[in-house]
């Protein structure tokens, strides 16, 4: 059983959700970066997403693509991503570590070496949100036989013989995009998520959490019991660029994991 399996099956046996996280990695300083990642693990946060940034991240909003350009300005390059991951793992086997990115981005280091060095560095999953499932192949052959799961984006304009193909190809969970747009847009209906997700969970036995759109605590607690877990990102990356590491992010952490005890 992977990581990720193991986390969702702990989360279901004790009725709890996942809290999901994403940050930028070298945003804005590898050591916020880590620094971040140590003081998530240790407060309620399950699995962390580290954004590989890139010159032209089309999917995300304005705050996360402003942390891409800040991190690209500290040439935050894969191969460093994965050495950081390497570091945390040092100290931490339990929390689940997920690298989100472009495809350009991974295809340069090539599939086996970048599915082998993310392996042995304790990576646990990528979503690459320009990859879909027909164009592939080769790539996914690779991280499966080095055990990394590919998270699949689903998003609620997708039609249901194209969902039921995406998630015939992934593993380790289900990303369902609760919004029309790019991440950080506002305006959940949680009646369209709910509806959506039941059909997910028709054609998948995979855990589906929902992000986009998730910045706070009463986001969090009107979506939570309508899947798995939530993700939240934007909010976090805003607060990173303009404070760096420190209470404010501490202080959003313990907001949003409070929110899935309540």
């Amino acid at each position: 059983m992977s990581r990720l399996s193991s986390i969702f099956s702990s989360l279901k046996e004790q009725n709890k959700k996942a809290l999901i996280t994403y940050i930028v990695s070298g945003d804005p300083d590898n050591k916020s970066t880590i620094d971040s990642m140590r003081y998530m693990s240790s407060h309620g946060v399950d699995i962390i997403e580290i954004g590989v940034p890139f010159s032209d991240p089309m999917a995300e909003g304005p705050s996360i693509q402003r942390g891409h350009e800040r991190s690209l300005e500290n040439h935050t390059s894969l191969k460093g991503i994965l050495n950081l991951v390497g570091e945390f793992r040092e100290e931490n086997q339990e929390i689940g570590i997920v690298l989100m990115g472009y495809m350009n981005t991974f295809e340069s280091m090539g599939a086996f070496d970048f599915s082998s060095q993310a392996s042995k560095q304790g990576v646990d999953g990528i979503i690459v949100v320009d990859m879909p499932p027909e164009e592939s192949s080769k790539f996914t052959e690779e991280t499966q036989k080095h055990d990394l799961d590919i998270i699949r984006l689903v998003a609620p304009t997708t039609d249901k013989e194209r969902v039921k193909k995406i998630c015939e190809s992934a593993s380790g969970f289900i990303y369902y995009i609760s919004l029309k747009g790019t991440t950080g847009s506002e305006n959940i209906n949680p009646q369209d998520v709910k509806k959506n997700i039941s059909h997910l969970n028709n054609v998948s036995n995979l855990p589906v959490v929902v992000g986009f759109g998730v910045k706070n605590k009463e986001t969090v607690l009107s979506i939570k019991d309508l899947s798995d877990g939530v993700v939240v990102g934007s909010t976090l990356v805003d607060i990173l660029g303009k404070y760096g590491f420190g209470k404010e992010f501490q202080e959003k952490i313990d907001e949003l994991s409070s929110a899935l005890v309540d």
